[in-house]
């Protein structure tokens, strides 16, 4: 990807991913440690409530207790109580209950009947008489019951009615007691903003949530520990707090503490909001900083890249990085780094300056070699026709032979320099639309005409159309290719008409393959890379400038040439242009 190209991009994303990284693992923390935090608080808050609950109750209940003592002590009431008579015990056990506020007042007589009773309807009084707490009073025990009623759950005080004679006598019992009921459990939410609930029997009797919830808040009342329920689309936690002393009666009076968590959890939005926000801008500022620090890091290095850049473009050696001292992105390793790069250029110059000349001297050398070698013999050839004619009584058929062998070796000295000159001058390209399946045609008919040898067949893709190259270059690279190809097959088992050489073109994608192979004699591996060299040959008589011309000419086209070889298999070159060839440049 391209934004990862540039080093400035690859700090500046490093150091912001870094930082975005860092503080969004820094807030995901805080984030949870809140939640967790609220989560711990909610449950410490129930289980505050449940306290509450329980302490409230057992103040009430000792309040109760102390009043049913003192009260079951007047001596006014255990005269009553000695009569047996309940019109009497009720003119003064009568206005005992508004005195303590009680929802319930009951007074027994010594054989557990009911002498007077306030709170319900007087079946509700005989059953009360009836509970065991009436008959642990009259065996002189002070105890604690929890009835189920409909509003609610009653708790029940009884004390034992006690006259001292000559020895203890128990005149009855006297019980009073309160009702865990809504307004008790309103009176527990205003004090602890936990909702209540009152429940006995898996039934739910008294609660500050609507008698609709009442269903489900039951199902609750058999658990144990915190647990969790829905009710009306807000979540609560609730906890069950036995309230008889056998805690473990799954039946038994039971308070249910809820506190809704969904409003607990929203207290913490406040919070995220403003982590968020935090987070935000954090991030931001983080990734200014990245940028700064990117830019800081990488804008020394931008001259230097930008110098880097048009020398790789357009190979100036003399392009130098300008130093410039006291700029406010100075720094020592771009200095450096600018410096090291200017002598390096200097000495690439340098070397090449040295190697250029070192090649036009050998490439001398070698074309002295060649030229000498191969203008020598057509020479000696031309002397020796001279000589010919020169003697007495010279026949016309004689003169007609050294004529033609003198314009023989004039077209070879001819060919040569051609050669010669067509690698060492610029060779100007004149681009025009072709059939390249009819230009292949065309320069294996040109190589044909060359001489006996073996024969081309073709492999041309039908679907190639026009392409935009210089047709009459290409077709002198192809005429090169063919004429080596078929050479390379003489001697090497071919018939005349074998179509040892193939010619094969294709199209791919967005440029045009064109392939030459053929099943001769192969190129040495020694010799493969050099087979594109000036002046070099393994041929006789060769001059060595007719592969470097042909890859002139496919480089000068935009193309690409490669070759590949077997010893005693064949050789394969293989050329690609693109369907539209660039601007040409002059090649030499």
């Amino acid at each position: 990807m391209r934004m990862f190209s540039s080093l400035r991009s690859r700090i500046f994303l490093a150091s912001a991913l870094l930082a975005v990284l860092c503080i969004g693992v820094a807030i995901s923390l805080v984030n949870v440690t809140v939640t967790k935090e609220a989560e711990r608080t909610l449950e410490r808050e129930i289980i505050a409530t449940g306290a509450q609950v329980d302490q409230l109750r057992a103040e009430r209940t000792q309040t109760f207790t102390l009043m049913a003592r003192l009260i079951a002590d007047l001596p006014k009431l255990k005269a009553a109580m000695e009569t047996n008579d309940p019109p009497t015990v009720q003119d003064i056990a009568g206005g005992y209950q508004s005195q303590l506020q009680a929802s319930l007042l009951l007074v027994t007589n010594k054989a557990g009947q009911v002498l007077y009773f306030t709170g319900g309807s007087p079946r509700a009084g005989a059953i009360a008489a009836n509970q065991p707490a009436v008959r642990d009073a009259l065996a002189g025990r002070d105890s604690l019951s929890l009835l189920p009623q409909p509003t609610g759950i009653l708790q029940v005080i009884t004390i034992p009615v006690t006259l001292e004679r000559p020895r203890r006598e128990i005149l009855g019992t006297f019980s009073t007691g309160f009702l865990l009921d809504n307004a008790l459990a309103a009176q527990l939410k205003k004090i602890t903003g936990s909702d209540v609930a009152f429940g006995m029997d898996g039934q739910i009797l008294a609660s500050t949530l609507t008698r609709e919830n009442y269903p489900a808040l039951g199902q609750r009342l058999r658990t144990s520990g915190i647990s969790r329920l829905l009710i009306d689309g807000e979540e609560y936690e609730a906890l069950p707090r036995p309230l008889a002393a056998d805690e473990g009666a799954a039946s038994g009076p039971v308070a249910l503490i809820l506190r809704s968590r969904t409003e607990q959890l929203q207290s913490l939005r406040a919070i995220h909001t403003g982590l968020a926000v935090t987070a935000v801008l954090a991030v931001a500022l983080a990734t200014l900083l990245s940028f700064a620090v990117a830019r800081t890091i990488a804008q020394p290095l931008a001259a230097i890249t930008d110098v880097m850049r048009e020398v790789a473009a357009t190979g100036d050696l003399t392009r130098k990085i300008a130093l410039r001292h006291g700029n406010r992105w100075d720094d020592d390793d771009a200095r450096l780094l600018a410096t090291t790069f200017n002598t390096l250029t200097d000495s690439i110059a340098r070397f090449q300056r040295e190697m250029s000349q070192k090649e036009r001297l050998t490439s001398l050398g070698r074309l002295s070699t060649v030229i000498a070698h191969e203008v020598r013999n057509p020479l000696m050839i031309i002397k020796a026709a001279l000589h010919s004619l020169r003697q007495p009584d010279v026949s016309a058929d004689t003169v007609r032979e050294v004529a033609a062998d003198i314009d023989g070796e004039v077209v070879r000295l001819n060919r040569l320099v051609n050669e010669v000159l067509d690698f060492a001058r610029p060779i100007r390209f004149e681009l025009s639309a072709v059939n390249i399946n009819a230009l292949c045609r065309d320069s294996a008919a040109a190589a044909l005409a060359s001489g006996a040898g073996a024969a081309i067949a073709f492999d041309l893709d039908p679907a190639l159309g026009a392409v935009t190259t210089d047709p009459e270059r290409l077709r002198i690279a192809l005429v090169n290719l063919l004429v080596n190809g078929r050479h390379a097959m003489n001697g090497h088992g071919a018939q005349p008409d074998a179509a040892a050489v193939t010619l094969k073109t294709a199209a791919r994608a967005d440029r045009v393959q064109i392939v030459v192979a053929d099943r001769g004699a192969g190129i040495a591996s020694t010799d493969l890379a050099q087979i594109f060299d000036p002046y070099f040959t393994t041929k006789r008589g060769g001059t060595g400038l007719g592969l470097p011309i042909a890859k002139n000419i496919v480089e000068g086209l935009g193309g690409t040439i490669g070759v590949s070889s077997t010893p005693g298999a064949g050789t394969e070159f293989v050329m690609e242009f693109p369907i539209v060839s660039p601007e040409p440049r002059p090649t030499s």
